[in-house]
């Protein structure tokens, strides 16, 4: 689906090494990739190679074990059914001890739609119930209501103030965040984790789960820095660059929402 991240010449990374590589670890990056999420992983690299930081791609698939040093910001996608069932086995009984300790030592990550309901402890499809990982306190059971699909804008604010985060949502799942946990952002245009509590998604320190696809960062350009600076430990902006094109297809994201 789409064009897939290549890992840059080694000489361009030796180049960049002095100053930053950003490690990206996709998980599952075969079987988690609906709705071109893969170009996620290519506009991080992107947004890298045109900044002059390193960029290096590593995948982590089932069976394997994670190890949380491995990478500095951690990426699961959607999936169909089947496959994200494969992986909520394989994300509970492999890849639980990785994944936590990554988060606790502060590696970024970003869960999109079926990623984003495996990081709290089970999603509820009828008569299966998926284990999740347990990163975040947040439950998910699929509704015999309509899927929550459409264009979507919401509210949020990760330090800079209110920004627009816009995309698309395709869900049966209802998510419903635990008393502690703070949802991503407050819904302006579409559903949201449950169609009923005005809230989108969740965030906990520099882990993210969201149900935009679309892909989510190329519509969000701003949000894949974040996630880049959060990732290598940045306290200043990372530099500007030309974004007339990423802050056209925000505009367009946004009116396609009614934002």
């Amino acid at each position: 689906m789409g064009e897939q991240p290549q890992t840059p010449p080694r000489t361009a990374v030796a180049a960049a090494r002095g100053r930053d590589t950003l490690r990206v670890c996709a998980l599952y990056p075969e079987l988690m990739n609906i709705y071109a999420d893969r170009g996620n992983l290519l506009l991080l690299q992107r947004r890298c190679e045109w900044r002059g930081i390193g960029f290096e791609l590593s995948a982590s698939d089932l069976g394997e074990p994670l190890d949380p040093d491995a990478a500095d910001l951690f990426y699961i996608g959607g999936g169909q059914d089947r496959d994200q069932a494969l992986c909520a086995l394989d994300l509970a009984e492999v890849k639980r001890e990785g994944i936590h300790a990554a988060a606790a030592r502060g590696a970024a990550l970003l869960a999109v739609c079926g990623g984003y309901q495996l990081l709290g402890h089970s999603y509820e499809m009828g008569d299966q119930t998926l284990p999740g990982v347990g990163l975040v306190d947040l439950t998910t059971v699929r509704s015999d209501g309509p899927r929550l699909i459409g264009n979507v804008a919401i509210e949020v604010d990760l330090g800079e103030g209110p920004r627009v985060l816009a995309g698309f949502e395709n869900h049966g799942g209802r998510t419903r965040l635990g008393a502690g946990e703070t949802p991503l952002g407050r819904v302006l245009k579409g559903h949201g984790n449950d169609g009923e509590s005005g809230v989108e998604g969740v965030r906990r320190d520099n882990v993210i789960g969201t149900y935009l696809h679309g892909p989510l960062l190329p519509k969000n350009a701003w949000l894949a820095d974040w996630l880049i600076a959060r990732a290598l430990g940045r306290s200043e902006p990372l530099p500007a660059l030309d974004d007339a094109l990423e802050n056209a297809a925000h505009v367009e994201a946004r009116r396609a929402a009614g934002a």
